[in-house]
């Protein structure tokens, strides 16, 4: 969108998208890329042991971090101060002192971006102090059919765009990627409509006609999504805990949405990641200030926090 360059408000930008769809990938290349020029960057997650933030410090040129609560309903007291903060510290500078006057924000895969923006619009604050100037919602190509088939909220940040994202589209055929888009044309005709692999800009150009997905009528009163943090033993044998992890996986990836985890290795920091049944490529991460490692973050319903920490308790035993 143009700014009005009568408008002196603060422009945040709300970046979100489901579980996995690659949030931090595609922000991470859009700031190594000059986007969003010295923008302050929030990370929400909802795991009280966030991981986001690590791979984003290199390119930001300032952040916040807000753990422990999606910021769209348990973390929207935390998210509503923090704005506050931002908008207050940068009344207290004269226009010449005055950086960047960009906010972006990295929701967690369980927020629903339209009532991140009921809440700024509702705060008699923030509605003076902040213009929201874009919605962008990124998609998971390779696993949007079973989403929106499944999950309410997949349809819900769709529909919320201003810029729909459609990653890891080069894991895709044509006709299942135009089918993903057409469904998500369908779903919200006003949005933009890209695309990207691994970050990086993509063509979405020749594809082939496609329909849209028939979904079916849903509700949201599915069980919960919630994050199970565990703590993984320094002297863990890790050749038994990949099995464990792979025929767990296996066994619950309807049910394990999203898995991420830092594990310290020889050569560094390993970042560790799952979408579904689907692991993603290792990635060494530059070392933090805070000592996150050998913890893993799972993201789903269906199963207690107790059972997965003695499940691995007794797989990776002597």
């Amino acid at each position: 969108m143009t700014p009005d360059p009568d408008d002196s408000r603060l422009r945040l930008t709300i970046l979100g998208g489901y579980l996995g769809s690659g949030k931090t990938t595609w922000l991470r290349h859009q700031l190594f890329e000059g986007a969003f020029p010295g923008a302050h960057i929030l990370v929400n997650e909802a795991a009280l042991t966030p991981v986001d933030d690590t791979l984003l410090a290199a390119q930001a040129a300032s952040m916040t971090l807000l753990a422990g609560g999606c910021a769209c309903c348990t973390g929207k007291a935390d998210l509503i101060a923090a704005l506050r903060a931002l908008c207050d510290t940068r009344s207290r500078q004269s226009a010449e002192m005055r950086g960047t006057n960009q906010i972006v924000l990295e929701t967690s895969g369980l927020a629903d971006p339209a009532a991140i923006l009921a809440a700024i619009q509702n705060d008699g604050v923030l509605v003076h102090h902040i213009r929201v100037a874009e919605i962008v919602v990124l998609v998971d190509a390779l696993h949007a059919a079973e989403q929106l088939h499944s999950e309410h909220l997949s349809r819900a940040q769709i529909e919320a765009a201003d810029r729909i994202i459609l990653t890891k589209v080069d894991a895709v055929p044509d006709d299942r990627l135009a089918a993903v888009k057409a469904t998500a044309k369908q779903l919200n005709p006003a949005a933009q409509i890209e695309a990207a692999a691994k970050g990086l800009p993509h063509a979405l150009s020749d594809l082939p006609e496609a329909s849209a997905y028939a979904l079916p009528l849903l509700s949201d009163g599915a069980d919960p999504i919630r994050p199970t943090k565990i703590d993984v033993p320094e002297d863990v044998d890790w050749a038994m805990f990949s099995v464990w992890l792979s025929a767990l996986l296996f066994a619950r990836g309807d049910d394990l949405v999203r898995v991420k985890g830092v594990f310290e290795t020889p050569a560094g920091p390993l970042l560790l990641q799952a979408v579904r049944r689907s692991v993603q490529p290792p990635e060494l991460l530059p070392v933090a200030e805070k000592d996150r490692r050998n913890q893993i973050v799972f993201i789903g319903r269906g199963y207690e926090s107790d059972d997965l920490r003695r499940s691995l308790a007794y797989f990776t035993r002597d």
